[in-house]
C-alpha cells in the first residue's frame, strides 16, 4: 500500500528531515522550542499569583502604597513611577534590538554594533533597578507590628498618613547579653534584631494620642480598616508580638507574607532571565565588532539572540500587568 505524504510549499516537496523545517535553522527552532516552554513556564508562576491573590484578596497588599520610591528622591511619594520607568527602558531595548536584526540582515556591521551596545545598555539598566527596588523592598520603610496570628498592624496619624515606627517609638535601656559563640556551650548565631523592639513601639504608641493602626484587610471600598484609638490600643496591647521592618520570606511590613514570597521569587525569576540576555548579548557583541558574522556571511545570531530578547521583553509586560497594575 502507498504511504501518503503532506505536501508542503508552492514546489510540492516534502520535509525529508533535513536541518531547515519550515524553512528555519535548526537553531531558530530550538529558541523557539525554548521559548514555547519558558512561557509556559511562566504562565505557570502568574496563575498561582493570580489563584492566591484571589484566595487573599481582603487582605492583599495594594502595589500603589508598596512601590512608592524613587532614587535620590526620598521622602517623595512617587507611586510606581520607577517600575513605570523599568518598563519603559526594557521596552526601548527591544526596540533596538529590532533594528540590530535589521541591521544584520542588510549585513551593516557597524549598525549593529551600535543598536546591540544599546540593548545591552537598557538590560543593564533593567537589572540594576530591579536589584535596587529588590533592596528597598527588603529595607522596608515605615515598619509594622505582626500579631500573634501573624497578620500586620500599620501606623497612621490622625490625618491618615503612614508613620513610622522610627518617628515614636521609645527606647528603653535593657542589659541585654549576645549570645556569643564564646559564651555558649551550643551556639546558634541570633536572627537579625530590628531596630526597636515590640516593647518600645507598644511604650511610643501608648504614649502618643494621634496614632492610630491600620489592618491588612480592605474594607468595603478597597482600602485597609484603620481601627479607632480605642481598638488599635487593645489591638496592640492584646495581639500585637514582634516588630517587622520590610520584607522577607517569612515576614511582611506590606501585608501577607505570600505577596512577598512571590515577588521575590516570580520578579527574580525574571530578572535572572533579563541578566542571562544581557550576558549572551555581550558575547554576540564582541562576535560582531571582530566580525565573525561579517565573514560568516550571516547575522542569524543576532537573530536568534533577539528572539530571546523579546520574549524576556513580552514577559515583563505581563508580569507588569499582573504583579503591579491589576
Amino acid at each position: 500500500m502507498e504511504a501518503t505524504v503532506a505536501k508542503t510549499g508552492t514546489e510540492g516537496k516534502t520535509w525529508g528531515g533535513g536541518n531547515q523545517p519550515l524553512n528555519a535553522s535548526y537553531g531558530k527552532m530550538m529558541m523557539w522550542f525554548f521559548i514555547v516552554s519558558d512561557a509556559l513556564t511562566f504562565s505557570g508562576f502568574l496563575a498561582s499569583y493570580g489563584f492566591s491573590r484571589f484566595k487573599f484578596i481582603d487582605s492583599w497588599p495594594i502595589a500603589d502604597e508598596v512601590f512608592t520610591h524613587f532614587p535620590f528622591l526620598h521622602g517623595v511619594d512617587a507611586p510606581m513611577y520607577y517600575v513605570a520607568f523599568m518598563t519603559f527602558i526594557l521596552i526601548f531595548s527591544s526596540v533596538t534590538m529590532v533594528l540590530a536584526v535589521d541591521a544584520g540582515h542588510k549585513m551593516q556591521q557597524n549598525k549593529v554594533i551600535l543598536y546591540l551596545f544599546l540593548t545591552i545598555i537598557g538590560g543593564a539598566v533593567f537589572v540594576g533597578s530591579q536589584a535596587w527596588e529588590w533592596a528597598t523592598f527588603i529595607k522596608g520603610d515605615y515598619g509594622a507590628v505582626e500579631t500573634k496570628g501573624g497578620k500586620i498592624l500599620q501606623f497612621l496619624n490622625t490625618d491618615g498618613e503612614r508613620v513610622s515606627i522610627a518617628d515614636f517609638a521609645t527606647k528603653i535601656p535593657t542589659a541585654r547579653n549576645v549570645h556569643e559563640e564564646s559564651n555558649g556551650v551550643w551556639y546558634m548565631a541570633e536572627p537579625t534584631q530590628t531596630t526597636f523592639t515590640f516593647e518600645e513601639v507598644k511604650a511610643g504608641f501608648l504614649a502618643d494620642e494621634s496614632l492610630l493602626v491600620r489592618t491588612q484587610y480592605l474594607d468595603e471600598n478597597g482600602f485597609p480598616t484603620v481601627l479607632s484609638r480605642e481598638e488599635s490600643i487593645a489591638k496592640i496591647v492584646n495581639d500585637g508580638k514582634i516588630v517587622v521592618e520590610g520584607a522577607n520570606l517569612r515576614h511582611n511590613e506590606y501585608g501577607t507574607p505570600l505577596f512577598a514570597d512571590f515577588f521575590f521569587f516570580i520578579t527574580g525569576f525574571h530578572g535572572f532571565h533579563v541578566f542571562s540576555g544581557v550576558l549572551i548579548n555581550i558575547i554576540i557583541f564582541f562576535n560582531v565588532v571582530i566580525g565573525t558574522y561579517e565573514r560568516r556571511g550571516s547575522y542569524e545570531m543576532v537573530e536568534k539572540v533577539g528572539l530571546y530578547w523579546h520574549f524576556v521583553d513580552l514577559v515583563w509586560v505581563f508580569v507588569f500587568t499582573f504583579f503591579y497594575l491589576v
